[in-house]
């Protein structure tokens, strides 16, 4: 469910027509809905509920605008961090150290000891080598440095390759046959303090199957864990449950039974559980606004021109993936349709959105609407083709303000210099 719908025969994001931000803002844009993130978060605090302590850490990679992280931060989301940077973000979103996750399979020794010095809830360490840098480091200051271990289950996630992270295979964690090892490791050693287990399998998951073996190996592996003599607490799963990017009748499970899958694999543990969803909360949250261009007649196609590109949208050009593409303009009932391949203008044919895409008549100066762009849509975006990032809207009810202005080109060619032999 999002709040994107048709009022009037405009395209609304929830009380503000789109046609107004169009006005202006101009386009291509984002634009994001208080209410949809504000409601996709409260049905995973439901999904939780039956937990006595949970924290549900929001997967700032998945969009990372600080308004957003604002807004959910301000509903009591804690936050998992991949980098200094996301880690930055958080806190200068008012979200306290204690509410922060450190994930990620790089972990530089600065990023940790920044990340020490503002405070963090846990590392979840992905190798043996970043354990004993953690240490090295949380040694040094002479502080403690809470850590989960992430532990490699090799469970296959049936999800795309290039986001599948549970697999044997995958540069993600530690292979859980080597778990037991790496937790006597980490209890031996100064400036560390075993907290918990961490595992996450994947990304756009659309079966509850993988969830459920995976923590399966995790309510097995704590069991272990503790009879080695290991305080385990705290449970990281991760995240990764998948959106509907299609309108069809084909839809992942919902937060809800996720929550169950959690409560018969590891409810009887008495830990408190963590969870790190990211498209689940931001992916329907968002669209992508975009103008035609032009209307393109081809060899045997009509081609759908838009001033949005792949360097702002690359989820189609990197992953194949499924966008679906609306008119803001409601068309008539009935309205005949006709096959575009919907493209931008940045000079390659992989700036290519959809083939053979069923849209009513369009023409030049006509609003289209991408669905599902509010995850992993402006975190990914560049700046290619020297083409500005484009601007970030967030709407609550009737009025909506920029969160990323779209800077000027004398901004862009400002950020460079010139050396002085030339």
């Amino acid at each position: 469910m999002d709040h994107f719908n048709y009022r009037d025969s405009i395209l609304h994001a929830e009380d503000v027509p789109l046609t107004r931000i169009a006005t202006e803002i101009g386009t291509p844009a984002y634009i994001y809905s208080t209410a949809t993130l504000t409601r996709h978060f409260n049905v995973f605090q439901e999904a939780l509920s039956w937990a006595p302590e949970y924290l549900i850490c929001y997967a700032v990679k998945a969009n990372s605008n600080i308004a957003v992280l604002k807004l959910l931060g301000d509903l009591g989301a804690g936050m998992d961090v991949v980098s200094i940077g996301e880690y930055a973000r958080a806190r200068a979103a008012g979200v306290p150290g204690n509410r922060i996750v450190f994930s990620g399979v790089g972990k530089t020794r600065d990023e940790m000891r920044l990340a020490l010095e503002g405070g963090i809830r846990q590392f979840n360490v992905e190798s043996e080598p970043e354990l004993l840098a953690l240490s090295e480091v949380a040694a040094s200051m002479d502080t403690i440095a809470p850590i989960a271990l992430r532990v490699n289950p090799d469970v296959d996630a049936r999800t795309h390759e290039k986001i599948a992270t549970g697999k044997s295979e995958n540069k993600f964690g530690i292979p859980i046959a080597r778990a037991r090892a790496a937790y006597a490791q980490a209890a031996a050693l100064p400036g560390i303090e075993v907290v918990g287990v961490d595992m996450h399998i994947g990304s756009q998951l659309t079966d509850l199957l993988p969830y459920r073996q995976a923590y399966s190996k995790m309510a097995e592996l704590t069991r272990a864990l503790r009879s080695d003599g290991h305080q385990i607490r705290r449970l990281d799963l991760g995240g990764g449950l998948g959106i509907p990017y299609k309108r069809d009748n084909s839809a992942p499970p919902l937060p809800i039974e996720y929550g169950q899958v959690v409560r018969e694999t590891v409810g009887d543990l008495g830990c408190e559980i963590e969870i790190e969803p990211g498209r689940n909360i931001a992916g329907n949250s968002g669209i992508l606004l975009s103008s035609v261009i032009y209307v393109k007649q081809g060899e045997g196609r009509d081609f759908l021109i838009l001033d949005a590109a792949m360097n702002d949208l690359i989820r189609p050009a990197m992953y194949g993936a499924h966008h679906d593409i609306v008119p803001v303009a409601e068309p008539a009932t009935g309205a005949e349709l006709s096959a575009y391949d919907v493209v931008g203008p940045v000079c390659e044919t992989g700036d290519t959105f959809q083939k053979g895409s069923q849209l009513p008549a369009l023409a030049d100066g006509d609003l289209v609407a991408f669905r599902s762009a509010g995850a992993y849509g402006a975190v990914m975006a560049s700046e290619y083709n020297t083409r500005p990032l484009i601007p970030e809207v967030l709407v609550d009810g009737d009025r909506f303000a920029v969160i990323r202005p779209r800077p000027s080109l004398e901004e862009i060619l400002a950020r460079e210099a010139l050396p002085d032999w030339l």
